[in-house]
Protein backbone atom coordinates (compact mmCIF):
# COMPACT_ATOMS: atom_id res chain seq x y z
CA UNK A 1 0.00 0.00 0.00
CA UNK A 2 1.02 3.74 -1.03
CA UNK A 3 3.68 5.29 1.68
CA UNK A 4 2.48 8.61 0.49
CA UNK A 5 -0.85 8.54 2.42
CA UNK A 6 0.65 10.31 5.90
CA UNK A 7 -0.18 13.40 7.69
CA UNK A 8 2.21 16.19 7.02
CA UNK A 9 1.37 18.05 9.64
CA UNK A 10 0.74 21.10 7.48
CA UNK A 11 -0.14 23.19 10.69
CA UNK A 12 -4.09 23.60 9.38
CA UNK A 13 -6.64 22.00 10.91
CA UNK A 14 -10.50 20.70 11.26
CA UNK A 15 -11.67 24.63 12.17
CA UNK A 16 -9.27 26.05 9.18
CA UNK A 17 -11.71 28.09 6.42
CA UNK A 18 -10.99 28.28 2.92
CA UNK A 19 -9.98 31.63 3.39
CA UNK A 20 -7.40 31.52 5.75
CA UNK A 21 -5.93 28.47 3.16
CA UNK A 22 -5.24 31.24 0.49
CA UNK A 23 -5.04 34.02 3.00
CA UNK A 24 -1.78 36.19 1.44
CA UNK A 25 -1.68 34.50 -1.99
CA UNK A 26 -2.30 36.48 -5.36
CA UNK A 27 -4.33 33.81 -7.97
CA UNK A 28 -3.80 36.11 -10.73
CA UNK A 29 -3.64 34.16 -14.28
CA UNK A 30 -5.29 30.95 -13.03
CA UNK A 31 -8.24 29.44 -14.51
CA UNK A 32 -10.37 27.31 -12.00
CA UNK A 33 -13.46 24.66 -12.99
CA UNK A 34 -15.38 24.30 -10.33
CA UNK A 35 -18.65 21.62 -10.43
CA UNK A 36 -21.02 22.16 -8.24
CA UNK A 37 -19.50 26.00 -7.83
CA UNK A 38 -22.54 27.66 -7.23
CA UNK A 39 -23.58 26.00 -4.27
CA UNK A 40 -22.90 24.76 -0.70
CA UNK A 41 -19.07 23.60 -0.61
CA UNK A 42 -18.32 24.30 -4.29
CA UNK A 43 -19.89 27.75 -4.33
CA UNK A 44 -17.78 28.80 -1.19
CA UNK A 45 -14.50 27.44 -3.04
CA UNK A 46 -15.58 29.09 -5.99
CA UNK A 47 -15.68 32.40 -4.08
CA UNK A 48 -12.75 32.17 -2.50
CA UNK A 49 -10.55 31.59 -5.52
CA UNK A 50 -12.13 34.43 -7.51
CA UNK A 51 -11.89 36.32 -4.17
CA UNK A 52 -7.84 35.75 -5.04
CA UNK A 53 -8.05 36.72 -8.20
CA UNK A 54 -8.29 33.41 -10.37
CA UNK A 55 -10.67 33.16 -13.42
CA UNK A 56 -13.17 30.76 -12.28
CA UNK A 57 -15.65 28.45 -14.62
CA UNK A 58 -18.76 27.29 -12.84
CA UNK A 59 -20.69 24.87 -14.54
CA UNK A 60 -24.22 24.17 -14.03
CA UNK A 61 -27.34 22.31 -14.74
CA UNK A 62 -29.88 24.97 -14.16
CA UNK A 63 -27.39 28.16 -15.27
CA UNK A 64 -30.16 30.93 -14.26
CA UNK A 65 -30.05 29.05 -10.77
CA UNK A 66 -26.18 29.57 -10.48
CA UNK A 67 -26.75 33.28 -12.11
CA UNK A 68 -29.01 33.71 -8.58
CA UNK A 69 -26.81 32.36 -6.37
CA UNK A 70 -23.55 34.16 -7.83
CA UNK A 71 -24.75 37.48 -8.69
CA UNK A 72 -22.45 40.82 -8.56
CA UNK A 73 -19.48 38.30 -7.99
CA UNK A 74 -16.61 38.95 -10.04
CA UNK A 75 -14.09 36.64 -12.19
CA UNK A 76 -16.82 33.89 -12.22
CA UNK A 77 -18.54 32.78 -15.33
CA UNK A 78 -21.21 30.46 -16.10
CA UNK A 79 -21.49 27.72 -18.68
CA UNK A 80 -24.01 25.14 -19.15
CA UNK A 81 -23.42 21.11 -18.35
CA UNK A 82 -25.01 18.10 -16.74
CA UNK A 83 -22.97 15.80 -15.63
CA UNK A 84 -25.42 12.64 -15.97
CA UNK A 85 -25.62 13.92 -20.06
CA UNK A 86 -22.44 12.62 -22.22
CA UNK A 87 -23.61 15.22 -24.56
CA UNK A 88 -23.74 18.04 -22.50
CA UNK A 89 -20.08 17.44 -20.75
CA UNK A 90 -18.32 16.72 -24.76
CA UNK A 91 -20.40 20.22 -25.43
CA UNK A 92 -18.80 21.87 -22.71
CA UNK A 93 -15.48 20.34 -22.80
CA UNK A 94 -15.24 21.29 -26.74
CA UNK A 95 -15.88 24.92 -26.05
CA UNK A 96 -13.43 25.23 -23.29
CA UNK A 97 -10.86 23.61 -25.26
CA UNK A 98 -11.61 25.83 -28.63
CA UNK A 99 -10.81 28.91 -26.12
CA UNK A 100 -7.33 27.46 -25.93
CA UNK A 101 -7.32 28.16 -22.58
CA UNK A 102 -5.02 26.23 -20.12
CA UNK A 103 -6.87 24.87 -17.55
CA UNK A 104 -4.67 25.23 -14.48
CA UNK A 105 -7.66 23.56 -11.58
CA UNK A 106 -10.24 21.26 -11.83
CA UNK A 107 -12.21 20.96 -8.97
CA UNK A 108 -14.89 18.15 -9.04
CA UNK A 109 -17.13 19.33 -5.96
CA UNK A 110 -20.95 18.41 -7.24
CA UNK A 111 -22.57 15.34 -6.18
CA UNK A 112 -25.46 13.96 -4.69
CA UNK A 113 -25.96 11.95 -1.75
CA UNK A 114 -28.24 9.15 -0.51
CA UNK A 115 -30.44 9.25 -3.49
CA UNK A 116 -33.18 7.08 -4.02
CA UNK A 117 -32.77 4.89 -7.16
CA UNK A 118 -32.25 6.80 -10.35
CA UNK A 119 -30.55 5.81 -13.93
CA UNK A 120 -29.67 7.66 -16.51
CA UNK A 121 -30.40 7.75 -19.96
CA UNK A 122 -27.70 4.75 -20.51
CA UNK A 123 -29.22 2.89 -17.38
CA UNK A 124 -26.08 3.80 -15.25
CA UNK A 125 -27.16 4.63 -11.15
CA UNK A 126 -27.36 8.04 -10.70
CA UNK A 127 -25.09 8.12 -7.63
CA UNK A 128 -21.69 6.79 -9.44
CA UNK A 129 -23.03 8.36 -12.80
CA UNK A 130 -22.56 11.96 -11.38
CA UNK A 131 -20.49 11.69 -8.42
CA UNK A 132 -17.68 9.57 -10.65
CA UNK A 133 -18.24 8.77 -14.27
CA UNK A 134 -19.34 12.86 -14.87
CA UNK A 135 -16.59 13.73 -13.78
CA UNK A 136 -14.46 11.16 -14.89
CA UNK A 137 -15.58 11.82 -18.61
CA UNK A 138 -14.94 15.79 -17.80
CA UNK A 139 -11.28 15.39 -16.64
CA UNK A 140 -10.46 13.20 -19.80
CA UNK A 141 -12.01 15.68 -22.34
CA UNK A 142 -10.29 18.47 -20.63
CA UNK A 143 -6.68 16.62 -20.20
CA UNK A 144 -5.44 18.64 -23.53
CA UNK A 145 -6.06 22.26 -21.73
CA UNK A 146 -4.78 20.34 -18.18
CA UNK A 147 -1.82 19.23 -20.03
CA UNK A 148 -1.21 22.93 -21.72
CA UNK A 149 -0.64 24.61 -17.85
CA UNK A 150 1.94 22.95 -16.96
CA UNK A 151 1.10 22.38 -13.37
CA UNK A 152 -2.47 21.64 -13.08
CA UNK A 153 -4.47 20.73 -10.22
CA UNK A 154 -7.38 17.83 -10.65
CA UNK A 155 -9.51 18.10 -6.80
CA UNK A 156 -12.42 15.54 -6.32
CA UNK A 157 -14.68 16.11 -3.39
CA UNK A 158 -14.56 12.11 -2.11
CA UNK A 159 -16.16 11.85 1.74
CA UNK A 160 -15.97 9.70 4.76
CA UNK A 161 -18.58 7.72 3.28
CA UNK A 162 -16.13 5.90 0.96
CA UNK A 163 -16.10 3.93 4.12
CA UNK A 164 -19.62 1.96 3.42
CA UNK A 165 -18.87 0.38 0.29
CA UNK A 166 -15.45 -0.04 -2.07
CA UNK A 167 -16.67 -0.53 -5.65
CA UNK A 168 -18.18 -3.32 -6.93
CA UNK A 169 -16.71 -3.71 -10.18
CA UNK A 170 -19.32 -6.98 -10.86
CA UNK A 171 -22.30 -4.83 -10.73
CA UNK A 172 -22.28 -1.05 -10.08
CA UNK A 173 -25.10 0.18 -11.01
CA UNK A 174 -27.35 -2.44 -8.72
CA UNK A 175 -28.77 -4.10 -11.63
CA UNK A 176 -28.33 -7.62 -9.64
CA UNK A 177 -28.18 -6.63 -6.13
CA UNK A 178 -31.35 -4.65 -4.35
CA UNK A 179 -30.38 -1.12 -4.43
CA UNK A 180 -28.75 0.47 -1.37
CA UNK A 181 -28.55 4.46 -1.15
CA UNK A 182 -25.72 4.78 1.54
CA UNK A 183 -23.75 2.08 0.27
CA UNK A 184 -24.43 3.73 -3.89
CA UNK A 185 -22.83 6.71 -2.38
CA UNK A 186 -20.40 5.02 -0.62
CA UNK A 187 -19.25 3.46 -3.68
CA UNK A 188 -19.44 6.76 -5.99
CA UNK A 189 -16.80 8.18 -2.84
CA UNK A 190 -14.90 4.95 -2.95
CA UNK A 191 -14.34 5.91 -6.68
CA UNK A 192 -13.74 9.85 -6.40
CA UNK A 193 -10.86 8.69 -4.58
CA UNK A 194 -9.52 5.73 -6.35
CA UNK A 195 -9.75 8.28 -9.41
CA UNK A 196 -7.18 10.34 -7.84
CA UNK A 197 -5.24 7.48 -7.64
CA UNK A 198 -4.57 6.99 -11.25
CA UNK A 199 -5.65 10.49 -12.67
CA UNK A 200 -2.26 11.36 -10.52
CA UNK A 201 0.02 8.48 -11.89
CA UNK A 202 -1.20 8.97 -15.62
CA UNK A 203 -0.86 12.63 -15.32
CA UNK A 204 2.38 13.35 -13.48
CA UNK A 205 4.50 13.01 -16.17
CA UNK A 206 2.72 16.03 -18.08
CA UNK A 207 2.55 17.92 -14.52
CA UNK A 208 -1.05 17.42 -13.58
CA UNK A 209 -1.41 15.76 -10.11
CA UNK A 210 -4.76 14.78 -8.52
CA UNK A 211 -5.95 14.54 -4.94
CA UNK A 212 -9.02 13.48 -3.24
CA UNK A 213 -10.95 14.30 -0.05
CA UNK A 214 -12.96 14.50 2.66
CA UNK A 215 -14.29 17.46 3.70
CA UNK A 216 -15.80 16.91 6.99
CA UNK A 217 -19.44 16.78 8.31
CA UNK A 218 -21.48 19.96 6.86
CA UNK A 219 -24.97 20.94 6.68
CA UNK A 220 -25.58 21.42 2.86
CA UNK A 221 -27.91 21.07 -0.23
CA UNK A 222 -26.43 17.72 -0.71
CA UNK A 223 -27.84 16.57 2.19
CA UNK A 224 -31.48 17.20 0.49
CA UNK A 225 -32.65 13.59 0.56
CA UNK A 226 -31.71 12.80 3.70
CA UNK A 227 -34.66 11.91 6.11
CA UNK A 228 -35.21 12.29 9.95
CA UNK A 229 -33.73 8.78 10.36
CA UNK A 230 -30.58 9.14 8.89
CA UNK A 231 -29.89 12.86 10.11
CA UNK A 232 -30.30 10.39 13.56
CA UNK A 233 -28.16 7.57 12.12
CA UNK A 234 -25.65 11.18 11.64
CA UNK A 235 -25.87 12.29 14.69
CA UNK A 236 -27.54 15.53 13.30
CA UNK A 237 -30.82 14.97 15.20
CA UNK A 238 -31.90 14.66 18.53
CA UNK A 239 -34.63 12.17 19.98
CA UNK A 240 -37.51 14.51 19.07
CA UNK A 241 -36.50 14.81 15.43
CA UNK A 242 -35.31 17.78 15.55
CA UNK A 243 -32.66 19.08 13.37
CA UNK A 244 -29.19 20.17 15.42
CA UNK A 245 -27.23 23.36 14.11
CA UNK A 246 -23.71 23.35 12.55
CA UNK A 247 -22.57 24.07 16.65
CA UNK A 248 -24.58 21.27 18.82
CA UNK A 249 -24.22 18.36 15.77
CA UNK A 250 -20.46 19.27 15.59
CA UNK A 251 -20.55 20.00 12.06
CA UNK A 252 -18.18 21.96 10.18
CA UNK A 253 -18.86 25.67 8.50
CA UNK A 254 -19.54 25.64 5.20
CA UNK A 255 -16.27 27.97 5.14
CA UNK A 256 -14.54 25.01 7.41
CA UNK A 257 -15.51 22.60 5.00
CA UNK A 258 -14.17 24.53 1.80
CA UNK A 259 -10.81 24.56 3.04
CA UNK A 260 -9.34 21.11 2.06
CA UNK A 261 -10.40 21.50 -0.83
CA UNK A 262 -8.96 24.76 -1.29
CA UNK A 263 -5.93 23.31 0.17
CA UNK A 264 -5.52 20.67 -2.12
CA UNK A 265 -6.63 23.33 -5.14
CA UNK A 266 -3.58 25.41 -4.63
CA UNK A 267 -1.30 24.80 -1.24
CA UNK A 268 2.76 24.83 -1.78
CA UNK A 269 2.73 22.39 0.77
CA UNK A 270 1.20 19.36 -2.02
CA UNK A 271 4.12 20.32 -4.27
CA UNK A 272 5.64 17.62 -5.60
CA UNK A 273 3.26 15.11 -4.82
CA UNK A 274 -0.17 13.59 -5.25
CA UNK A 275 -2.38 10.51 -5.72
CA UNK A 276 -3.33 11.42 -1.91
CA UNK A 277 -6.64 11.59 0.34
CA UNK A 278 -6.71 14.37 2.39
CA UNK A 279 -9.14 15.74 5.08
CA UNK A 280 -8.53 18.83 7.78
CA UNK A 281 -6.31 20.60 5.31
CA UNK A 282 -3.73 17.30 5.54
CA UNK A 283 -2.58 14.23 3.86
CA UNK A 284 -5.39 11.62 5.57
CA UNK A 285 -3.57 8.64 7.42
CA UNK A 286 -4.18 5.07 5.95
CA UNK A 287 -7.44 3.79 8.05
CA UNK A 288 -6.60 -0.23 8.27
CA UNK A 289 -8.89 -0.96 11.52
CA UNK A 290 -12.91 0.17 10.88
CA UNK A 291 -13.07 1.48 14.58
CA UNK A 292 -10.60 3.77 13.63
CA UNK A 293 -12.23 7.67 13.33
CA UNK A 294 -10.98 9.82 10.17
CA UNK A 295 -8.44 8.21 7.78
CA UNK A 296 -8.86 6.63 4.55
CA UNK A 297 -9.98 2.85 3.62
CA UNK A 298 -7.31 1.05 1.97
CA UNK A 299 -9.56 0.13 -0.80
CA UNK A 300 -9.85 3.72 -1.31
CA UNK A 301 -6.40 4.05 -2.65
CA UNK A 302 -5.69 1.04 -3.57
CA UNK A 303 -3.16 1.58 -6.84
CA UNK A 304 -4.44 -1.79 -8.24
CA UNK A 305 -7.82 -1.20 -7.71
CA UNK A 306 -7.58 2.27 -9.04
CA UNK A 307 -5.89 1.36 -12.75
CA UNK A 308 -9.36 -1.23 -12.72
CA UNK A 309 -11.35 1.40 -12.30
CA UNK A 310 -10.22 3.91 -14.95
CA UNK A 311 -10.42 1.31 -17.61
CA UNK A 312 -14.05 0.29 -16.72
CA UNK A 313 -14.76 4.06 -16.30
CA UNK A 314 -13.05 4.49 -20.52
CA UNK A 315 -15.34 1.68 -21.00
CA UNK A 316 -18.50 2.97 -19.24
CA UNK A 317 -18.46 6.43 -20.73
CA UNK A 318 -16.42 5.84 -23.88
CA UNK A 319 -13.80 8.40 -23.12
CA UNK A 320 -10.74 8.29 -22.79
CA UNK A 321 -6.95 10.59 -22.84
Amino acid sequence: MTSKQAPMLSGFNASTTAREVVDGRDLSGLVAIVTGGYSGLGREAALVLAHAGARVIVPARDVAKAAEALQGVERIELAPLDLMDPASIDAFARAFLASGAALDLLLNSAGIMAAPLRRDDRGYESQFSTNHLGHFQLAVRLWPALRRSGKARIVSVSSLGHRLSPVDFDDPHFERRPYDKWIAYGQSKTANALFAVEADRLGEPERIRAFSLHPGAVFAPLARHLDIDDYRRMGAADAHGNILSTEQAGFKTLEQGAATLVWCAVSHQLDGIGGVYCEDCDVARLATSESERGGVRPWAVDPVLAQRLWAMSERLTGASR
